[in-house]
């Protein structure tokens, strides 16, 4: 039987040429020289590898209104914080009781990707200022990174004393005449006035406001003659010739006010209460997730750029591991529940 000749197959409209090969490995080789293969997403962020976290948006709970001081240096922390972690960083404000509704949200948070930008009151004694307060700073959170501090400007009324030993015998001689301004019972100003007047002796009676503008405005109206304000809100109005700085509460001097003397160098003793602002995360969230966070954000608060940023809000940069921020937390907790206790403080 002959066979029919063999006919020369046809190429397969589903193969691929040669050329056709190396035309799609050179495509490839583009594609990998971009945004794709270097792991960028749209904005500059740094895309997650497979399986690493966080691997969703990161909620950033702030508990003061836009505009505030916390609120301020969370948005300015938001966009280099979402390119460490290669997720966006939503801020997100839950104004109210101080910053413990924000807080209380952060420490029930069940979705890993919520943190909370806090203040120092939030994360040391709001429990014990309030036992109704929704949850508990030590037990319920968990510390991420301290992340820049401030210390307190005493201040008083223009034609008082100007230097620190004058100064306190004046308050000494005025006795209960004299009365101090605060932004509220139970915040760090009002703790730090009750500290500083067991330390000197002083008797002066407290009379709590809205917020700092209104404490500012009571003292230039004569219904307070002292008051503990941050360098921000203090300091223009000292330059202005209204008000006279006595002292800072830092240890030292602090070099967001050089000129201005420590209290303990006003002959008070050693005096160290600062206002601070800290991450931290729900109890529960994963300790490398913590890390993750706190390498991050040490990291971008020690840039040149992001210091000199804080330090025009009126923040000296810490940047701690977590370890550092519980440390802190510790201290603070043991010298301002004591005040409380002994003074028998309570948010009202």
């Amino acid at each position: 039987m002959t066979r029919a000749p063999l006919l020369p197959t046809s190429p397969s409209t589903n193969a691929v040429s040669a050329p056709q090969r190396l035309r799609r490995r050179a495509l490839a080789m583009a594609l990998c020289a971009g945004a794709v293969c270097s792991g960028l997403l749209p904005g500059g962020a740094l895309a997650a590898k497979p399986g690493a976290w966080p691997t969703q948006p990161i909620k950033l709970v702030v508990g003061f209104p836009a505009g505030s001081s916390p609120d301020i240096t969370a948005r300015t922390l938001a966009e280099p914080l979402a390119q460490a972690l290669g997720q966006p960083v939503v801020v997100d404000n839950k104004p109210g009781a101080g910053g413990n509704i924000a807080a209380a949200a952060v420490a029930h948070a069940t979705d890993g990707h919520t943190l909370g930008l806090m203040i120092n009151g939030n994360l040391t004694i709001a429990k014990i200022l309030n036992p109704k307060t929704p949850y508990d700073p030590l037990t319920d959170l968990a510390p991420v990174s301290l992340l820049a501090t401030a210390p307190l400007v005493l201040v008083t009324l223009k034609g008082q004393p100007d230097e620190g030993r004058a100064f306190l015998n004046a308050a000494r001689q005025g006795g209960n005449g004299w009365n101090y301004g605060t932004p509220g019972v139970g915040t760090v100003a009002h703790l730090g006035m009750e500290l500083l007047k067991a330390r000197a002796g002083l008797a002066a009676v407290h009379v709590p406001y809205a917020g700092n503008p209104q404490v500012i405005n009571g003292m230039l109206g004569g219904q307070t003659q002292m008051a503990l304000l941050p360098p921000g809100l203090a300091m223009p109005q000292v330059r202005a010739g209204k008000l006279v700085a006595i002292g800072v509460t830092s240890p030292g001097r602090s070099s967001l006010v050089p000129d201005v003397p420590s209290l303990s160098e006003a002959g008070i003793g050693p005096f160290q209460l600062e206002i601070w602002n800290a991450v931290a995360a729900p109890k529960a969230m994963p300790k490398n997730h913590i890390q993750t966070v706190a390498n991050a954000l040490t990291d971008i608060v020690r840039r040149p750029d992001m210091r000199q940023k804080l330090f025009n809000q009126g923040w000296q940069v810490v940047g701690t591991a977590p370890e550092g921020l519980a440390r802190r937390i510790q201290a603070d907790t043991a010298q301002l529940s004591a005040i409380i206790r002994v003074q028998g403080i309570q948010a009202q």
